[in-house]
């Protein structure tokens, strides 16, 4: 299959001339996050799509070496990151999917503080805490990040690091809550800078999807060394599929049929397991914070290649 020309016909399909931002059906449509004002500046139309295959092949079109701001992409890398050193995390946040929004705090009081997944982001703040016992989480994160892909450049976004942490109110009453019902193991203001300076990453989309590769290689790395056991693979594979897109799950399921995690700075990421990795880029968010460019055109990657899950 010739990828290049098969992501040259998606962009034309979710846009037109989209080097130069143009609107046709989903490109520029939808709301930026607004609620971090970092994001609020970032110019809606853009659009950006890269595929990169087991063997190491990598294909684009678009934006696709246009670095943006990972967001909740980066809860896929912490989470297996964390499982690389044991499966205890589960002790403390659930698998299943919350059918709330990603930042809310309604089901944390009837559960006793444990999240329900690890990719809302009461669990993800979990996830992060559990990482820092093993060191900074963000500086683990680099690390994997950069060799993953092949950028020693790969870093924090200085400006919208500070923008997220100055409106992370409801990030912090989510780290305290927890804390009270004993499901925090450092302090949460050091808890919360690991989490937004995870967040704040800025990578492009060939880097994240070079990055997730051995989620389609069933655990092993780019250098043929193993981070995961084929089992711990298999379920982070499973809760993207059923948590990492929030509320929204089902219908990305219904539409796209992989395995995928969304970030309100516009991306997602999906795994064909066996065959590649898949990250898109759009800054244009539907009502549950997800691209409306970016599953539209994972829905139509998945319709050209059959390569859905199912």
């Amino acid at each position: 299959m010739d990828l290049a020309a098969l992501l040259d016909r998606i962009a034309g399909d979710v846009a037109t001339d989209v080097g130069r931002g143009a609107v046709a059906t989903d490109v520029g449509r939808g709301a930026v996050a607004d609620y971090i004002p970092a994001l609020a500046r970032v110019e809606p139309r853009g659009f950006g799509m890269a595929v990169a295959e087991v063997d190491g092949a990598l294909h684009g079109v678009g934006d696709w070496r246009r670095p943006f701001s990972v967001q909740s992409m980066s809860k896929v890398f912490t989470l297996a990151l964390v499982l690389s050193h044991g499966d205890g995390v589960w002790t403390r946040v659930g698998r299943e999917p919350s059918g709330d929004p990603f930042n809310s705090l309604v089901q944390l009081e009837h559960e006793d503080g444990i999240p329900r997944n690890p990719f809302i982001n009461a669990g993800a703040l979990v996830v992060t805490d559990e990482l820092a016992r093993h060191g900074d989480a963000v500086t683990a994160l680099l690390a994997f990040l950069r060799e993953e892909s092949g950028r020693p450049d790969i870093d924090v976004d200085p400006e919208v690091a500070a923008s997220e942490a100055g409106h992370a109110d409801r990030n912090r009453a989510l780290a305290y809550f927890m804390a009270s019902y004993g499901n925090m193991r450092h302090p949460v203001p050091s808890v919360l800078d690991q989490y937004v300076r995870q967040c704040s990453i800025a990578m492009s989309c060939a880097d994240v999807a070079r990055s997730a590769l051995f989620l389609a290689r069933h655990g092993v790395r780019n250098d043929g060394t193993r981070l995961l056991e084929p089992s711990a693979a298999k379920r982070v594979n499973a809760v993207m599929l059923t948590c990492g897109t929030y509320d929204a799950a089902g219908e990305f399921a219904y539409r796209v049929g992989l395995p995928g995690k969304s970030g309100v700075g516009g991306g997602i990421v999906a795994i064909v397991p066996g065959r590649c990795a898949v990250c898109v880029w759009s800054p244009g968010l539907d009502a549950r914070g997800n691209s409306v460019a970016g599953v539209s055109a994972l829905d139509r990657f998945t319709t050209l290649t059959g390569w859905s899950i199912f």
